[in-house]
């Protein structure tokens, strides 16, 4: 497709995205029922069910199940000083409590994926990280990397600075080149748009062309950067890739309430390093 014509259909998009976004009703808040949201509120459920949500953890009479919600959790840790003995411990807790995947940096994928052998917990890590400003080739190779040492999943941050100049067909190319990476390899993408650094046309125009590279899943925010999650920007994001692409929330999620409002917000995956004490608030 000529890069002109690809550019007038993605702005077209963008403006279709932002007036619906800007005339749906306002959230309402979440219900008090509980445990009995089927019987005394499904219309609210409905309307999670439209904004992407895929599955339910209702417990009679009591809290939703720890279980389903780690499902929803990459449990993290990113920080360059992390110690070896850290990580073990991280692919402890992420066996124990049965989270998605632990999410490292690339140096500990392969000492994950042997800790986590058989434990049915994956390994995730990051490409271009945190910054984006990586050349597309670099980010690709580093992914596949990854991967070969053992990565279910790969998490690649954007070029920001190419697409706030416009460069959309640049910041297509980057993402295919790690997504074709990440697939002969049979893994997963996420795609960090990092949201802080973003207006909501450039929010819009990023997951556009996240799906149309084949992503995953978008992400919010590396956590790296001036800003975290928040239920906005996922539900906007949600919008934007409908029910077929999954949307990460990262970036300042430290406790139940605050993953429980990105799930409702359409998040189908949720990136802390507080893993544990959510599940454990979860259990209270």
């Amino acid at each position: 497709m000529d890069p002109r014509v690809r550019e007038r259909l993605i702005q077209e998009i963008t403006v279709d995205i932002l007036k619906r976004v800007q005339s749906a009703e306002p959230h309402k808040g979440a219900c008090d029922c509980r445990t009995e949201c089927l019987t005394k509120c499904p219309s609210s459920l409905r309307q999670l069910v439209d904004c992407g949500a895929e599955r339910f953890g209702i417990h009679y009479g009591g809290a939703p199940v720890s279980n389903d919600l780690a499902k929803y959790i990459d449990h993290t840790l990113l920080k360059a000083d992390a110690a070896e003995a850290q990580v073990r411990q991280l692919c402890k807790e992420a066996a124990q409590y049965r989270f998605a995947t632990v999410c490292v940096n690339p140096t500990w994928v392969r000492f994950c994926a042997q800790q986590l052998k058989g434990t049915g917990v994956g390994v995730c890590t990051v490409a271009g990280f945190p910054l984006g400003a990586t050349p597309a080739d670099v980010k690709a190779f580093e992914a596949r990397r990854a991967v070969y040492d053992g990565a279910a999943e790969v998490d690649m941050v954007i070029n920001v600075g190419r697409l706030k100049s416009g460069h959309d067909a640049a910041v297509l190319d980057d993402i295919c080149q790690v997504a074709h990476a990440v697939h002969e390899g049979c893994a997963h993408l996420k795609v960090i748009i990092e949201t802080a650094l973003l207006s909501d046309e450039e929010k819009v125009k990023a997951c556009t062309l996240a799906k149309q590279a084949g992503a995953d899943f978008v992400k919010t925010s590396t956590g790296f950067g001036p800003g975290g999650a928040t239920a906005a920007d996922v539900a906007l994001m949600r919008r934007v890739v409908g029910a077929e692409v999954g949307v990460k929330a990262a970036g300042g999620i430290r406790d139940l309430a605050v993953a429980q409002q990105m799930i409702a917000a359409g998040a189908t995956r949720v990136g802390a390093s507080a893993g544990v004490k959510i599940l454990q608030e979860s259990r209270k």
